[in-house]
């Protein structure tokens, strides 16, 4: 194990002059020259102070929404087809209705499958876990309600997609190197590391944004109320009526910018809809010519203009006496798009920069005194060829830091434990290699058979060790989270780098060495 080829050295050596590239890009001092790499590891909230937010999505308002939805849709269709029923009514995830007589159970079933289009009664039995919703007769009492299967599935949808949003309003607002990941079922964790101030964060996060235009109730209609909703007016705090009826959602916008508006010089909001939604929107305007139309966002009524004509170019106007900053967060909201369900904080830490420069501080101590010791005991014990090993243990370190930067990953300060816990592996695998050689050299009398075999017979020691730990670290990458997860890279990474370096830089050192005092005694 002690030859190397030319081909097997020149690689090494081209390998390690890449990690050395990677590596030095690292320092700020390389910023003004441009021949480095434009990467540096990123890190964590614990090394640079920042900000902790842990986001609870409340999930219950989507499923009352969507429970509405198919009570109007029952309602509907029973109404279209002049069906006979009686006191039909919702409440969060049930709707129930009675029939006026059981034999029009199979009508009644047969309108709700068509209004659905889900074939929810499928067959006859009471329960149906496999369908979306499903219902049980009791009597003259229909209930239909979600399956347990279909709110698993929209609490995954709804945390998934809040995932996204969240993650577009934190990149609209330029935060570097942000944190957002999923806790648990229905939680969100946002770390911001350098921000020490989240407070405009929180307006932009906990906001829903839905932005729906709807047109106000017409004096000309009758008064009755069905089809008609009262929506808080942000501009004096009343109640106006307007039309259940959604013209165009903020589903459609693709763009939205802050503005002024040139006769008044009040801050607006500018917004652009997709084809489909200037289609939809220019079908309503072409109309209601006269009519005013509401624009809500959550919710509130920020104006009612009148439209004076059609608007064709799926283009418009938000005004609601917003100041510059209001409207500025306006419109990174509606760029960024709608969260499905609300959304509220319910922990925010904040991470002082001195206390993260501490932390660095008193890692960078641990991490030098710790290798300082190494370095130490490694020359006293193993002398020439523990000094070779010191060696292969910096370059362990660059090669660790390089992949990390590559990779894209963040350092924490559990991160940091785990590269100096790498480290003492590193060592452990030397140590393993010249107690070997100690044993075989008392066999063997020639010292390059003696290295030979305790390279060969260590490989699988050494093997064993590092990948009962391995498995240990990927255990932890699974089912960790935040810095813990940061530990699991570090450990797994120095663990593999470690190998390479003991194996192969080592290794070739110490064959040259042994090569050319074949016939010295070797000392430990």
């Amino acid at each position: 194990m002690l030859n190397f080829s030319r081909f097997k050295i020149g690689l090494i050596l081209i390998s390690l002059l890449i990690f050395f590239y990677i590596f030095i890009g690292n320092f700020n001092f390389t910023n003004k020259y441009k021949i480095f790499l434009d990467k540096k590891v990123n890190l964590g909230l614990d090394l640079q102070g920042g900000s902790y937010l842990l986001l609870e999505i409340d999930i219950n308002p989507l499923l009352i929404k969507k429970t509405q939805e198919k009570y109007n849709d029952i309602k509907k269709i029973f109404d279209e087809k002049k069906f006979d029923y009686k006191n039909l009514t919702f409440s969060n995830n049930k709707i129930q209705f009675e029939l006026k007589n059981l034999s029009q159970k199979d009508d009644a079933i047969n309108l709700i499958n068509r209004a659905g289009r889900e074939n929810i009664f499928l067959n006859n039995n009471l329960e149906n876990l496999k369908k979306d919703f499903v219902y049980k007769i009791d009597k003259n009492l229909i209930i239909l309600q979600f399956s347990d299967d279909y709110i698993k599935n929209l609490k995954k949808d709804t945390i998934n997609q809040s995932i996204e949003i969240v993650r577009k309003r934190v990149d609209q607002l330029g935060t570097k190197e942000p944190s957002i990941q999923q806790k648990g079922d229905n939680r969100i964790i946002v770390e911001l590391p350098g921000l020490s101030d989240p407070s405009n964060f929180k307006n932009i996060l906990g906001k829903t944004a839905q932005l729906n235009f709807k047109f106000l109730k017409s004096s000309s209609v009758d008064k009755d109320n069905i089809g008609f909703e009262k929506i808080k007016n942000k501009a004096d705090g009343s109640f106006i009526e307007v039309e259940k009826k959604l013209i165009v959602s903020g589903e459609n916008l693709i763009d939205a910018q802050p503005g002024f508006e040139r006769d008044t010089n009040q801050s607006i909001v500018s917004f652009k809809f997709d084809s489909i939604g200037a289609k939809k929107f220019a079908n309503a305007t072409k109309d209601n010519v006269g009519r005013p139309l509401a624009i809500i966002l959550d919710n509130e009524i920020l104006s009612s203009p009148v439209i004076r004509e059609p608007i064709l170019t799926g283009s418009g106007q938000i005004s609601g006496g917003f100041t510059v900053e209001e409207a500025n967060q306006l419109a990174v909201l509606l760029r960024a798009g709608a969260l499905p369900a609300p959304m509220k904080i319910i922990e925010e830490r904040t991470v002082g920069a001195d206390l993260g420069e501490d932390s660095i501080r008193y890692g960078l101590i641990s991490f030098i005194a710790g290798f300082l010791l190494a370095f130490i005991y490694m020359i006293y014990a193993y002398k020439l060829l523990g000094f070779f090993a010191n060696i292969s243990l910096l370059l362990n370190v660059v090669i660790l830091i390089s992949i990390l930067t590559l990779f894209g990953s963040t350092l924490t300060l559990p991160g940091i434990a785990g590269i100096i816990l790498t480290v003492g592996m590193a060592i452990d695998t030397n140590v393993i290699i010249f107690e070997r050689a100690k044993e075989e050299l008392k066999i063997e009398k020639s010292n390059i058979i003696a290295f030979d075999l305790a390279y060969k017979k260590s490989l699988l020691t050494i093997i064993d060790s590092n990948l009962t730990t391995f498995i240990a670290g990927v255990i932890l990458f699974y089912l960790g989270s935040g810095p813990v997860k940061g530990f699991a890279v570090t450990l797994c990474v120095g663990l593999a780098t470690s190998f390479f370096t003991a194996f192969t830089v080592n290794r070739l050192m110490v064959g040259k060495y042994i090569k050319n005092n074949k016939d010295k005694l070797i000392s430990f």
